[in-house]
């Protein structure tokens, strides 16, 4: 996706918040919001990818900020708040008449935790308050039934994940697909480095991964989303040889969405107009959209 206007401002709201999880120091919260400023200012072009310029904004202000992960906290207590509503999915699960369906719901409901963006969570507590009325909204936007096609003819499906929290459902989504389709080869791929409140393969690790995908993979480098430019030769190769991807999450929307790779379904909560607007999708709705 290309970078839209009304995406500047968004940015800039998330360089301050990061600041402020950062530190208490003003110096180095107004050092990091003007070097975001200034490199914005030198980088910003309507013809590149939003993702791409987020990444070098982003980049520049946790080096001067001198903090190799400012989301760290806010991770590990996604982390803990999506685990604790796992009985709750559990149960859903099990009473649904297509448990793989509810569990991709679940999944997609997950996607609700960002924070320091509009439409994004104040804090990890409030998937608690939201879980029940997101989850009864259903899918806004609903191509499971070609998905599922499309995943009847597939051996080998890469799955991109997103956020923490979000990431303790996506096992329970691999799980069931494993459930369905026992012989499929499922990659589970991660962030490269800490960015954002995305996952890492510490987080694909804690939560037991291994035991519902075939292998685990990053994206291989500090990126929004996923930098094709330097994308790890064992990526590469899973993806070249990918019956379908499933990309979690705007990021990988807003990466994937510049390339040539199908057949792509996207699982996501449309938190961002730029996003919906890119989508053709109505704003604040569970997704599931598959290009093929």
């Amino acid at each position: 996706m290309k970078i839209r206007t009304e995406c500047v401002p968004c940015l800039i709201k998330r360089i301050v918040f990061e600041a402020e999880q950062s530190t208490d120091d003003k110096k180095k919260r107004t050092a990091a919001i003007k070097n975001a400023c200034r490199v914005l200012s030198e980088i910003y072009d309507p013809d590149r990818c939003s993702a791409e310029i987020a990444t070098k904004v982003h980049k520049i202000v946790y080096e001067t900020l001198d903090d190799p992960d400012p989301y760290s906290d806010l991770k590990h207590k996604s982390n803990l708040v999506a685990t604790s509503l796992l009985p709750r999915v559990e149960e859903l699960i099990n009473n649904s008449d297509d448990p793989l369906k509810t569990s991709m719901l679940c999944s997609i409901i997950g996607n609700t935790m960002d924070f320091g963006i509009e439409g994004g969570s104040s804090h990890p507590e409030a998937l608690k308050n939201i879980f029940e009325k997101t989850y009864s909204e259903g899918l806004g936007y609903d191509d499971y039934s070609p998905l599922m096609r499309r995943i009847d003819h597939s051996k080998h499906i890469v799955l991109f994940t997103d956020n923490c929290g979000e990431i303790v459902f996506d096992k329970i989504l691999c799980r069931e697909l494993k459930k369905v389709y026992p012989d499929l080869f499922i990659t589970l791929v991660v962030r490269g480095a800490a960015i954002l409140n995305d996952a890492t393969r510490k987080d694909a690790e804690e939560f037991g991964f291994k035991a519902v995908v075939d292998e685990i993979l990053t994206t291989g480098c500090f990126a929004v989303g996923v930098n094709f430019n330097a994308l790890p030769s064992n990526l590469e190769h899973a993806l070249n040889r990918a019956d379908l991807i499933i990309c979690k999450g705007m990021a990988n929307y807003e990466s994937f969405s510049e390339t040539e790779y199908r057949p792509i379904a996207y699982l996501l909560r449309t938190k961002c107009n730029a996003i919906a607007t890119s989508m053709n999708i109505t704003l604040n709705v569970n997704t599931i959209k598959l290009y093929e």
